[in-house]
């Protein structure tokens, strides 16, 4: 069972065949697939998935809180299996493909932020913008 499918079953939720194989092709994700990628990927395996049973259960799997949406402004929502480890994202405008990282001064300098604003910081996302050095943008 793939660690996306254990949370599910943790969390109540019936895991029909289908289900299950939305569930392995995210967690064998290592990007961050849209729903027509994750479709792709999963009719590999089972042919006779459909694209708005991947909506649903993608749908599903967000309400549950098994996996984050993230919608890096390239007009399709991207998806990634919600983790107890924050990271930050560095989006390539042109490709799409996107770095995950963490920098404790950035998570050092929004927790003062919030401070001196009499704020006690939650939660944050970050996401930064940019195109690879040396592609003519630089």
């Amino acid at each position: 069972m793939d660690r996306l499918e254990k949370l599910c079953v943790e969390k109540g939720m019936r895991m029909t065949e289908q289900r299950k194989v939305i569930a392995r092709v995210l967690s064998l994700a290592d990007d961050h697939p849209d729903v027509e990628e994750i479709h792709r990927r999963a009719s590999e395996i089972d042919k006779n998935i459909s694209i708005a049973t991947v909506y649903r259960t993608m749908r599903l799997f967000e309400e549950a809180g098994v996996v984050e949406r993230h919608d890096f402004q390239d007009g399709r929502s991207r998806y990634e299996e919600a983790s107890e480890d924050h990271h930050d994202h560095l989006i390539d405008i042109r490709t799409g493909d996107v770095i995950e990282f963490v920098n404790e001064e950035i998570e050092q300098l929004q927790q003062r932020i919030a401070k001196e604003h009499g704020y006690k910081l939650v939660a944050h996302r970050l996401e930064l913008y940019g195109v690879k050095l040396g592609t003519g943008d630089d």
